[in-house]
């Protein structure tokens, strides 16, 4: 079950109206507003007519949907992430990135208030605690906390928790903004690799050998991106790859910065079809949705076949 099948699930529950006149109601409330709202946004708009106040309701991982906001959840933190400085458009700060999850599913969190980033910095919260998060919005897939959000650690106690990402099956027309998804796909296009450099001491971007965090002028490492076009039978995506992700397309290092090689390889793969792992993004340049790939894996045809032989 994915995200939204399990926030009308909720809605369900607790309003005491079926699944299916649920989803009435929300294609119903799409078309009156000539399609302008997400189904996501328009299930929102439902849940508040039948009464439900998400603001007031405590929500597993596998309810929450692009778009939401003040969601509360709970959940263990399982992995802290380096804490980041920025500098964007004149404004400096710091970023903290961690994975939380429950019994449901898992989502990263992002914290950009320096008071919330000071609870892990000085260890008051930390890996394996278990936290409450209130009136966070819900971006892509990942929970933000700005300086109106909570975070604190609680006492409940989550033994059985998803440690595994959790990826849906479904088909590229019905992928939808902010979901994680997984499908079995023909690589139809690859396009140039880009090419950029990254600071050799923590990994951030590198501009004419000086890092954009805070090592200044450092020795730098080539790192590089990949675009292809993915098609499934029903529609077709942009897939962008970075580097552990291009090498389990089946590029090496030689492939990829050696142009002549890079050719022969593209060639190679040019029709190939494997399972496609990871996140959809709006991509804002083109206004159109693309899937950062998380993981590329090989098909076991005879698995494959045994499979639907059990459907």
């Amino acid at each position: 079950m994915d995200n939204y099948e399990s926030l009308i699930s909720r809605i369900s529950s607790i309003s005491g109206v079926s699944v299916e006149d649920i989803d009435r109601k929300i294609e119903a409330k799409r078309a009156k507003l000539s399609g302008l709202v997400s189904k996501e946004g328009a299930a929102q708009i439902v849940a508040s007519e039948l009464g439900i106040n998400f603001d007031q309701e405590r929500l597993k991982i596998a309810e929450i949907v692009h778009g939401m906001r003040r969601v509360n959840v709970i959940g263990k933190v399982l992995d802290v992430f380096p804490i980041r400085q920025y500098n964007k458009n004149g404004r400096e700060g710091k970023v903290c990135n961690f994975l939380i999850a429950d019994e449901s599913s898992n989502a990263r969190v992002v914290l950009w208030d320096n008071h919330h980033i000071g609870l892990f910095e000085d260890k008051k919260l930390k890996a394996e605690d278990v936290i409450e998060i209130s009136n966070a919005n819900v971006r892509n897939g990942e929970i933000h906390l700005t300086s109106f959000s909570d975070i604190k650690k609680s006492k409940e106690v989550l033994a059985n928790v998803v440690i595994e990402k959790v990826f849906s099956g479904r088909k590229i027309k019905d992928i939808r903004q902010g979901e994680r998804f997984k499908t079995r796909a023909v690589i139809v296009q690859i396009f140039d690799p880009k090419y950029f450099n990254v600071c050799e001491k923590c990994g951030k971007k590198a501009v004419e050998g000086v890092c954009s965090g805070e090592h200044g002028k450092v020795g730098v490492k080539k790192r590089a991106l990949l675009s292809v076009v993915l098609d499934d039978g029903s529609d077709s995506i942009r897939g962008v790859l970075f580097s552990e992700q291009i090498k389990r397309l089946g590029l090496s290092e030689d492939d990829v910065f050696s142009l002549d090689k890079f050719q022969v390889k593209k060639n190679e793969l040019l029709g190939e079809e494997k399972f496609f792992c990871g996140n959809v993004k709006l991509n804002t340049m083109f206004n159109t949705i693309e899937m950062n790939v998380e993981d590329v894996i090989d098909i076991d045809a005879q698995k494959l076949i045994q499979e639907l032989e059990r459907r």
